[in-house]
């Protein structure tokens, strides 16, 4: 009887174990995930080039999902207060962030950050990359790289630049340039690239090395000036304006990109869900043809890809942040 009861016991404890095997199974597999809106946090105002492309790809993810797909800006430092938020938040796919590169930035520049760039992130996919303009505005008399040096060096406050905020791939186009220039650049930092823009046409500040998605209506407009992109090569939509490197600046090439992440932990097929939607909006030829129109480049891939890119990123400006000098608090 009592080698019975042994048995009994143990036969109900591997089918308890089975049971509760196959349910957390069921639950990782989130077969019917998407069943509720999903959130996609960008760090920076509405209006700059992040938001730009959140929003150009969630109306397309959200046809793939079956749900809508809703961007929530929440700007400040640099992106870090979306960044945190999404970190803290529960794994469940039901929140994601669009991770860029002032996040691979950040690493290096704060010295006590609220969130770990790796530990805290399932990298989901890659959404673009995009170069820089060095733009100016239209009423300030200069129309050339070499006119803007001499315009900082004649003036005795030197030239003011706006940023999307301290750390950005704007702002370290900025300080890359004064550098290698040896200028006296005065940098006013935002809290995202629209307002930045704003002022710029509003004449509060004279230059930006803007995201090209943000600043080409303006430049199409005839309202802001441009002077070079941080490309390797030109752009066929901006003919007429030279690369940095042409301009004097041999090597000189920054590509701002943006992806898509997810809090660690989230569960894979949800990651892979999400990864497929991410694909097939970049793969749309609507998509596609407004990426082309604002100078950007599509980069669908895995989340493995999108891993081993930040680490790279990581990397290399890391090095740049130490050779700059900067530093954010």
């Amino acid at each position: 009887m009592k080698l019975n009861f042994q048995r009994r016991t143990m036969c109900l404890g591997m089918v308890s174990a089975l049971c509760a095997s196959l349910g957390a199974s069921a639950l990782a597999s989130e077969p019917d995930w998407p069943t509720k809106p999903v959130k996609l946090v960008v760090g920076y105002a509405a209006g700059g080039a992040t938001d730009v492309m959140a929003r150009l790809v969630a109306v397309r993810m959200a046809s793939e999902l079956g749900q809508p797909v809703i961007v929530d800006n929440r700007a400040g430092a640099n992106s870090n207060v979306g960044a945190e938020l999404v970190a803290r938040s529960p794994a469940d796919g039901y929140t994601l962030y669009v991770f860029t590169i002032a996040n691979t930035i950040n690493a290096s520049l704060y010295t006590k950050l609220g969130y770990d760039p790796v530990q805290d992130f399932a990298p989901i996919g890659l959404i673009a990359k995009i170069p820089n303009l060095l733009v100016v505005n239209s009423a300030l008399p200069v129309h050339s790289v070499q006119q803007y040096i001499q315009f900082a060096r004649d003036s005795k406050d030197g030239i003011t630049f706006a940023s999307s905020g301290s750390g950005s791939s704007i702002h370290l186009s900025g300080e890359m340039f004064k550098m290698k220039a040896g200028l006296k650049m005065l940098h006013v930092p935002y809290r995202g690239s629209a307002p930045a823009v704003s002022d710029l046409l509003g004449g509060q500040v004279q230059s930006m090395f803007d995201n090209s998605p943000s600043a080409m209506p303006h430049v199409k407009a005839g309202k802001l000036r441009a002077l070079a992109i941080t490309s390797k090569e030109r752009s066929p939509l901006l003919p007429d304006v030279p690369t940095l490197a042409e301009s004097g600046f041999p090597g000189f090439e920054v590509q701002s990109w943006f992806g898509l992440a997810a809090p660690a932990a989230t569960p894979a097929p949800v990651i892979q869900r999400v990864n497929s939607a991410l694909n097939a909006a970049l793969n749309d030829p609507a998509v596609k043809q407004r990426l082309v129109e604002l100078v950007a480049t599509a980069a669908p891939g895995t989340p493995e890809d999108m891993r081993a890119f930040i680490g790279n990123q990581l990397k290399s400006w890391g090095e740049v942040v130490k050779a700059a000098g900067v530093k954010a608090d």
